[in-house]
C-alpha cells in the first residue's frame, strides 16, 4: 500500500481536519511513466497541456529536422561525383537542384543533423522537467501559504547571572515564527 503523508492542521475559524498528500516518490514514478500523470495526482491539471505541448512540439520539430537531414544527405551523396550513383540514401528531392553546390549541401546536411540532435536533448530535458516539477510540488504541497505567516520580534530587559553572587543587566532579543 503506498504511503501518504498526513498533516493535521487547524485554523482559527474551522475545526481540525486531516489532509493527506501524495507520496513524492510515487508522483515522480508516475510522471516518469506517463508525462503529466504526476501533475494530475498533484491536482495541477492546468500544467498537463503545457507538458504535452512542449514535448509534442519539440518531437514534431525533431521529425521535421530529421526529414530535412535525410533529404540533404541523399542529395549530397547522389550529386557528389566521387560517390557511386547508387541512390543508397534515396532519390534526390525535387526542391534541390541537380547543379547544387556540394559544400552547401554538406553544410545544410550537417546543420539539420546537429539541430535535430540538439532538439533530442531538449525533448529529454522537457521530459525530465515534467517529472522534477511533479516531484518538487508534491514535496512542497504541505507548505503553509496561508495569510497568517507572521513573525514576532520581542526585545525586553533581562538580568544575567555572571557568576554565583553577581548579576548583570542585559537585553533579551527573541524572534517567534
Amino acid at each position: 500500500m503506498p504511503k501518504n503523508y498526513s498533516i493535521r492542521s487547524s485554523f482559527i475559524d474551522t475545526a481540525e481536519t486531516d489532509i493527506t498528500y501524495p507520496d513524492p516518490k510515487k508522483v515522480l514514478k508516475q510522471s516518469l511513466m506517463i508525462p503529466g500523470w504526476g501533475q494530475v495526482t498533484n491536482k495541477q491539471t492546468w500544467k498537463v497541456p503545457i507538458v504535452y505541448g512542449l514535448i509534442g512540439g519539440l518531437t514534431y520539430y525533431s521529425v521535421y529536422l530529421h526529414k530535412k537531414y535525410h533529404d540533404y544527405r541523399a542529395a549530397y551523396y547522389n550529386l557528389n561525383p566521387d560517390t557511386p550513383d547508387d541512390n543508397r540514401f534515396g532519390d534526390t528531392p525535387d526542391y534541390i537542384p541537380d547543379n547544387a553546390n556540394l559544400s552547401a549541401l554538406q553544410q545544410n546536411r550537417n546543420f539539420f543533423r546537429n539541430r535535430r540532435d540538439l532538439v533530442y536533448v531538449f525533448v529529454g530535458l522537457s521530459y525530465a522537467l515534467n517529472a522534477i516539477d511533479a516531484y518538487v510540488f508534491a514535496h512542497l504541497r504541505s507548505f503553509d501559504v496561508s495569510d497568517d505567516l507572521s513573525m514576532g520580534v520581542e526585545i525586553q530587559p533581562a538580568i544575567i547571572a555572571t557568576n554565583y553572587a553577581t548579576h548583570a543587566p542585559s537585553i533579551s532579543f527573541s524572534i517567534n515564527f
